[in-house]
């Protein structure tokens, strides 16, 4: 099943903006973090991508591989499009480190989304930062949140442009 484009400029409606507020909210982060981000992989493949756990999020299976070992990896992602090219948040809902996934594609930049194949790379231009991270918010509101906890920290939320490559 190809994925499904999102389109950060598009109004989301009552129930989806309802449903990412209670998605950001403490008791459902610590449901997601405890359950959801550990079934969401198996979900998601087992659906080919219709169903995760983020509902009306959203959400794709990002394979990567192990930055020290190699092996296959798999993680249930928020994503937004850029152009023809994929943006993920690697926020790990505000938590003082980055994802492992977010390790693990700067080690081998070869991901699939979705079933699709990309190259991964890390959005380092602030200007360029700026102007994705105005887009996120849009499709996840609670990733503003996010950063002012995790900048608290002293960590800076990456972003990861996904980029189309042929299989």
């Amino acid at each position: 099943m190809p994925l499904r484009r999102i389109d950060p400029t598009r109004r989301r409606g009552p129930v989806y903006r309802v449903w990412a507020h209670l998605a950001g909210t403490r008791p459902v982060l610590f449901l997601s973090r405890h359950v959801a981000w550990k079934l969401d992989p198996f979900l998601l493949r087992l659906t080919r991508g219709r169903l995760g756990f983020g509902l009306l999020l959203p959400t794709a299976l990002l394979e990567t591989r192990g930055a020290r070992t190699g092996a296959l990896r798999r993680n249930g992602v928020l994503y937004f499009h850029d152009g023809d090219d994929v943006v993920v948040v690697a926020s790990k809902a505000a938590a003082p480190e980055h994802p492992a996934w977010f390790h693990n594609a700067r080690a081998h930049p070869e991901v699939r989304l979705g079933d699709e194949p990309f190259t991964a790379e890390v959005v380092t231009d602030e200007d360029e930062r700026f102007r994705l991270w105005v887009l996120a918010d849009r499709v996840f509101p609670p990733f503003a949140r996010y950063r002012a906890v995790t900048a608290r920290v002293g960590r800076e939320i990456p972003l990861l442009r996904l980029r189309p490559r042929s299989a």
